[in-house]
């Protein structure tokens, strides 16, 4: 009900960008009204996910799984919100890193003393994102130290490869090493409690909803998203100015939680349950999700919709992400963890997002 409830929340921030006219509420409002919409649309992809198989849910995922991201980014795009943009991905690729997976280690590591998970998952997602830090890093660099450099043509020829390397990743994930991948034990229970209500998740599986239904709630999440989108960019320049935000700031961290508050929840819950290997996929994959799938998307679509997106983000912006990458392999490589650990993410993140205020 409470998921529900927050449906309304599209069209109050609707009403306060047309007839009251503040900026700062507006924005704040629609940027809450993302997370029931991200919420809907992560659910609705899921259950038709389940019925498609492995791969093409896989798929499905990766098309659909930030979906919200990507709608608010082509609305941003179509605005010339250039920065915001990269901030945004840069956000959602820290804050899946640290913030979901530090926040999953210290309430799992609350529960269980140590936690566990597949190791080749984790050496394989550190892999894969060190390919994305190197993608941002060779682009910006270019663009930082030669002259007249243009680097949109670079990020289009690295977005290609970026794709294909991302269709690699799920083949292997999904084919080649599928039952290597799979998670490293069963799933713990605390308490009789959960181990019973597992066993009901279980058996409940056969009863899934109806394809319509997921389809529609699909169709109308994505609508949803395209207006709060509308309504958070109109007000964005006035919010910012108000609030003393710099753009960059509002991408990294408040457009990239909200826009991913859905998932972030969902690991969180995972993580209490010990099933860490779900907890943690979901954060890892999501962050390789965005690095080479939906920013070489946003970069190819930049050039239909005559946007000057590339991969030449800042320089404090790549050594971010190099230092979240740096972090996450301190941490999985040895396949398991405790709750010390993940405050230390946290506290990674904690850092970096008062970098990124300050550099405003």
């Amino acid at each position: 009900m409470i998921w529900r409830a927050a449906w309304l929340l599209l069209p109050l921030a609707w009403a306060l960008h047309r007839f009251v006219h503040s900026d700062p509420l507006t924005f704040l409002v629609a940027c809450a009204s993302l997370v029931p919409l991200a919420k809907s649309m992560g659910d609705a992809t899921d259950s038709l996910a389940g019925r498609m198989g492995p791969l093409p849910g896989s798929l499905l995922n990766a098309t659909f799984g930030n979906a919200a991201e990507l709608i608010f980014a082509i609305a941003a795009l179509r605005h010339g919100h250039i920065q915001l943009v990269k901030g945004s991905l840069t956000g959602s690729i820290l804050g899946n890193l640290l913030l979901v997976a530090g926040a999953s280690i210290v309430v799992g590591g609350v529960r269980f003393s140590r936690l566990r998970f597949n190791r080749l998952a984790a050496s394989s997602s550190v892999a894969t994102l060190f390919l994305a830090v190197v993608a941002m890093t060779v682009p910006t660099l270019l663009s930082t130290s030669t002259r007249d450099f243009n680097p949109r043509l670079l990020s289009v020829e690295i977005s290609v490869v970026l794709i294909a390397m991302y269709a690699l990743s799920l083949w292997f994930g999904l084919r080649t090493h599928a039952r290597e991948m799979g998670p490293s034990r069963q799933p713990m229970h605390a308490t009789p409690a959960e181990a019973a209500a597992a066993g009901a998740r279980a058996a409940g599986e056969i009863f899934r909803e109806p394809i319509w239904r997921a389809l529609v709630m699909l169709v109308l999440a994505a609508v949803g998203t395209a207006i709060a989108s509308e309504v958070l960019l109109a007000a964005l320049d006035g919010a910012l100015r108000d609030l003393h935000l710099p753009e960059t700031f509002a991408g990294v961290i408040i457009v990239a939680i909200v826009g991913n508050a859905a998932e972030h929840s969902t690991a969180v819950i995972f993580a209490r349950r010990g099933e860490m290997d779900v907890a943690l996929g979901i954060a890892w994959e999501s962050s390789k999700q965005i690095a080479l799938f939906v920013a070489p998307v946003l970069v190819l679509l930049g050039l239909f919709i005559g946007a000057p997106m590339d991969l030449a983000f800042t320089r404090f912006e790549v050594i971010a992400l190099g230092l979240a990458v740096l972090a996450l392999s301190l941490i999985a490589l040895d396949g398991e963890t405790h709750w010390l650990e993940g405050a230390f993410l946290l506290g990674v993140y904690a850092v970096l997002g008062m970098g990124f205020f300050f550099i405003g």
